[in-house]
């Protein structure tokens, strides 16, 4: 009978087994090694790259901050200049209300009645005077009520008074001076007796 020995056959195909496993462990694991490089390369490269956007956006909203800064002076000094704008504007506008006011005055006084004093604290207007007589104050009133930058008048004190030997009614009123717009002052000045000579 023939006796085969198959040990050493079995024990080299284990053998080759064992090589055949240990190359396959070493290979699954260079390949897990390598993914594991090829994401960690992939996400350091994103996160670099994120990075790098981060600090451009934040270089540009530095930018912009410094933009809306400037932005924000600019109004500061526009809303400043319209003011100022303003102002010079309504001065430009009412820079005859005197003139007008004292023309007005004088046009509406009757005879026999004589001012003391002026007194204007925004378009209330105190007038102070002398008259010969009552219906003399009534007459000023009358008329400054038919004035067409003249209005509301108000008798506050009428009482006799000695003025150089002569007996006078002093009066005190208060009337509202209207502001006319630039476009109706040449009209109003249009209507004036001898404009148009």
């Amino acid at each position: 009978m023939i006796r085969i020995n198959l040990l050493p056959h079995r024990e080299e195909r284990r053998k080759a087994l064992r090589q055949q496993f240990y190359a396959l462990s070493a290979l699954v694991a260079t390949l897990a090694l390598f993914i594991w490089f090829v994401g960690y390369s992939l996400i350091e490269a994103m996160s670099e790259h994120q990075a790098e956007k981060n600090r451009f956006l934040k270089g540009e909203i530095a930018v912009l901050d410094k933009q809306i800064e400037e932005i924000k002076k600019l109004k500061e000094q526009t809303e400043s200049l319209l003011q100022r704008k303003q102002v010079i504007e309504s001065l430009q506008a009412n820079r005859t209300e005197t003139v007008h006011l004292f023309n007005e005055l004088a046009r509406r006084l009757p005879a026999g009645v004589y001012l003391k004093s002026i007194k204007q604290e925004g378009q209330k207007i105190t007038l102070v005077g002398y008259a010969q007589s009552n219906a003399r104050v009534s007459t000023l009133m009358h008329n400054l009520d038919e004035s067409p930058i003249l209005e509301r008048p108000v008798l506050i004190e009428i009482k006799a008074a000695q003025v150089a030997k002569r007996r006078m009614s002093e009066f005190s009123m208060s009337i509202f001076f209207s502001r006319q717009s630039s476009a109706e002052q040449p009209a109003a000045a249009a209507k004036k007796p001898g404009a148009g000579k």
